[in-house]
């Protein structure tokens, strides 16, 4: 008992300097600063992990309008995926019902739109690979207005509701 102290104690000793080059990993998961394209800023952008041979993966983030007129995410592809689809997930009586949103989700001028769990997201169909907590997935948005732009969601754990942020954020 009295040697595995000492053993747990080298052990820390050992990691210490790598624990720097640690704590720096779990910063770089973080969302993304906010990215402007047009009238469009998209911020708070992630993904989630997904477990091997998952057939399907979501995007969430904010998309706020600072424009006078209306605009419209039109499309979404990703590299990870054979097909990007817009969702909406809404209350039908007693059941949860999800449904792709085939002209696209308004974004109306001066507000906000939240893609979150269980509310309007990205749905990735049809996964080439797994996602891992960490990793940054390209995806491509196509706006009515504003254009097309590509940005990465980083990944969180399996059951993120909400992007990893670093410290001061």
């Amino acid at each position: 008992m009295s040697l595995r102290l000492p053993l747990v104690a080298l052990a820390l000793m050992a990691l210490a300097p790598a624990m720097p080059a640690l704590a720096q990993h779990a910063h770089d998961t973080h969302a993304p600063a906010a990215v402007t394209i047009g009238n469009i800023e998209i911020k708070d952008a992630f993904t989630r992990a997904t477990l091997p041979n998952a057939p399907v993966a979501g995007g969430f983030m904010t998309l706020t309008n600072k424009g006078s007129e209306d605009d419209r995410l039109v499309s979404v592809e990703t590299p990870i995926a054979r097909q990007g689809q817009i969702h909406e997930m809404a209350m039908e009586g007693d059941v949860m019902k999800m449904r792709q949103l085939s002209d696209g989700l308004l974004i109306p001028a001066g507000e906000s739109v939240a893609l979150a769990p269980g509310s309007y997201h990205l749905m990735f169909m049809g996964l080439t690979g797994s996602v891992a907590e960490g990793d940054a997935v390209p995806v491509t948005l196509t706006f009515e207005k504003a254009g097309t732009i590509t940005i990465d969601l980083p990944a969180g754990g399996s059951a993120a509701a909400a992007p990893a942020h670093g410290e001061g954020h």
